[in-house]
């Protein structure tokens, strides 16, 4: 009877400590979490990724393949209370930097995860730095937990190769097309004058990894592209000369567009002058048009002081004998 009775403590003890004393927690308000039951996460019915707006980002193909089901998130607050059959995923959603050559498998890799080489499309091997922001998101965290073994390796490894790929077939955009010289074949020069598009379309591009893998990519920051030492160099040669080239065709410009609007304001001026002279020639035929309307006796009158005037102003006056 001693023996079931202490058994019966004993059970009743740990029943006390494993559902009652450890089995309520609470989720901060930087974290999110999940509840499995038998290693089975709950999940809202029978909806899925693919009927959240975030798989508009996913292609066609890829719209199966990264299927995942809602689960039930629970919100900040508690204190919430799980059986001991349950267990509770949390799951931090604050916005954390890493260095874009950092490899989370491989620490030792990319210089010690300070420099990613990519190659350009001239055959240079080039370094890139930067910095890469990046959330969990709440609106896909069975990807996060349960679909991809290491999902920040899987984000990091994507945003790599799109880069990589975006770096190799990178062409600077048409915008000037009344430039006269161009340097041609020198994609570091293109790459360093178009940072702000390279960054854009990789976040663009990048979109997509809150659906495929619970990340959503808040910014991708390129700060740095450095070509290698034994053609810094030459670079910096060619740059000069273009740069002297580009500010000889901008001053002969300037100076070609200062002509023409003097010849502009020339021809504007002449064109005023003539109309001044040739104005009261129009009032002098608006008047002649409404003397004649008038009669042939305000004409003649009209002649008559004309005439008057004439003779007014005349020093010496010529007039036919009459025969």
């Amino acid at each position: 009877m001693d023996i079931f009775a202490g058994f019966a403590i004993g059970f009743f003890a740990w029943v006390l400590v494993r559902c009652v004393l450890t089995g309520f927690y609470t989720v901060d308000q930087n974290q999110r979490a999940v509840k499995t039951v038998f290693g089975r996460a709950e999940r809202l019915g029978n909806l899925t990724t693919l009927d959240d707006p975030i798989a508009a980002s996913l292609r066609d193909d890829e719209k199966e393949r990264y299927r995942y089901p809602q689960v039930r998130v629970i919100m900040p607050g508690g204190p919430y209370f799980m059986w001991p059959w349950e267990k509770v995923h949390k799951v931090s959603i604050a916005t954390e930097t890493a260095n874009m050559a950092f490899d989370p498998e491989s620490p030792t890799a990319n210089h010690g995860g300070t420099v990613l080489e990519a190659v350009t499309k001239d055959q240079l091997n080039t370094g890139l730095t930067g910095q890469i922001r990046y959330q969990v998101s709440d609106r896909n965290l069975y990807a996060y937990l349960f679909g991809v073994g290491n999902p920040i390796a899987h984000v990091m490894g994507y945003f790599v190769s799109v880069l990589r790929e975006r770096i190799a077939t990178f062409e600077a955009p048409d915008k000037d097309t009344t430039a006269v010289i161009t340097v041609e074949g020198i994609s570091i020069n293109d790459l360093r004058k178009n940072l702000r598009d390279l960054n854009e379309h990789m976040d663009n591009e990048c979109r997509c990894s809150e659906a495929r893998y619970g990340i959503r990519l808040d910014a991708s920051l390129i700060t740095g592209i450095d070509p290698p030492a034994e053609v810094e160099s030459a670079l910096a040669a060619i740059n000069t000369a273009h740069n002297q080239v580009s500010s000889d065709i901008s001053l002969a410009t300037a100076a070609a567009d200062q002509r023409i609007v003097l010849s502009r304001r020339a021809v504007e001026i002449e064109t005023l002058k003539a109309e001044a002279e040739i104005e009261p020639l129009r009032r002098l035929a608006s008047q002649l048009t409404e003397l004649k309307r008038s009669g042939s006796a305000a004409m003649n009158a009209y002649v008559r002081n004309v005439n008057l005037d004439l003779l007014s102003q005349a020093n010496r006056v010529i007039e036919e004998a009459k025969a």
